[in-house]
């Protein structure tokens, strides 16, 4: 794979890549070109296709194309001068070469995500993780796959599963630290915390807000997720399944915050508690790698309602 942070101006480069964005444009004397904006995991460049000749397939936004290029500069900055392009085919690509993405194990992470499952000693409980996690396969690959967020925090391939993980495993040190604490409601609950944003969010290349998404939103539409895969199992307690929905309603802590209830549960609390600082040192963390050959204060920023800097050494 040659990457986009290593294009060198001068050489070659024959290279599938993502097309983020295709415009049809006019030149001053008149001549119709193509000025594209390609991706892959590490940036992005322009690319302009001067010659609309027969070695220019169709292609549009969101197409992962095949090209030959020879890499120039135009005002400081490469571009991409493309002699040849097609739609590439399937077998030709990894989307995860194309789209942010975790930099943790995913496998390892879902085997520790199986443990706490695994952990749950109330069998109601744990029956409901099973029914999710081990026995629907389709549902651990999209979740292993999905993205947490549009742009907020965990925003790329494998952002659901390591941030539902990472409040998990939190939620897990808290009811050790708080004997008052319900483990096994607090574990599941934040496991499941996020399973609505399945639906409310369309899977990479797109990672946008879905229909769905933004006329109900994930808090209710997890909840929903869960209550009818509750109704299959036989015997589960009522009150157990509220105290659980509760969980998942009451997660963002606040109403302006988007929960339809405040929490009313210690478990809710802690809950909301956990997401929050897991999504605010992530989203934190994220600022400063996009941000690491900056030194000082990096102005005032809008998760934060601060101006931020890294700490120093």
């Amino acid at each position: 794979m040659h990457y986009i942070k290593d294009l060198r101006e001068g050489e070659m480069v024959s290279e599938v890549y993502f097309c983020r964005k295709k415009t049809v444009a006019q030149s001053k004397t008149g001549k119709t070109y193509y000025s594209l904006m390609l991706q892959d995991k590490t940036g992005t460049v322009d690319g302009k296709i001067w010659d609309l000749n027969n070695a220019i397939g169709h292609f549009e936004d969101m197409d992962y194309i095949r090209l030959d290029a020879q890499v120039t500069s135009f005002n400081n900055a490469l571009q991409l001068n493309i002699r040849r392009v097609r739609v590439a085919e399937e077998t030709e690509f990894d989307v995860a070469d194309y789209m942010p993405c975790t930099e943790k194990n995913t496998d390892e992470m879902y085997g520790r995500l199986l443990s706490l499952c695994a952990s749950v000693q109330n069998e109601h409980l744990r029956t409901l993780l099973k029914r999710f996690f081990e026995e629907d396969a389709e549902f651990a690959a999209r979740f292993k796959r999905h993205s947490a967020a549009k742009t907020m925090h965990h925003a790329f391939i494998g952002g659901l599963l390591e941030h539902s993980l990472s409040v998990a495993e939190i939620c897990d040190f808290m009811a050790g630290h708080y004997p008052m604490l319900n483990r096994d409601l607090l574990v599941t609950a934040a496991l499941f915390h996020d399973i609505g944003k399945l639906d409310e969010i369309s899977s990479f290349p797109e990672n946008d807000y879905t229909d769905e998404g933004q006329l109900v939103g994930h808090i209710v539409m997890g909840t929903m997720m869960l209550d009818a895969k509750i109704r299959e199992i036989p015997g589960f307690p009522k009150k157990l399944a509220d105290e659980l929905k509760h969980c998942i309603l009451a997660h963002h802590g606040e109403l302006e915050f988007g929960s339809p209830k405040k929490p009313a549960l210690i478990e809710a609390v802690a809950l909301a508690h956990a997401d929050n600082m897991d999504a605010k040192v992530q989203g934190f963390v994220e600022v400063l790698k996009n941000n690491e050959n900056s030194h000082g204060w990096l102005g005032f920023n809008r998760m934060f309602d601060s101006n931020i800097r890294p700490t120093e050494s």
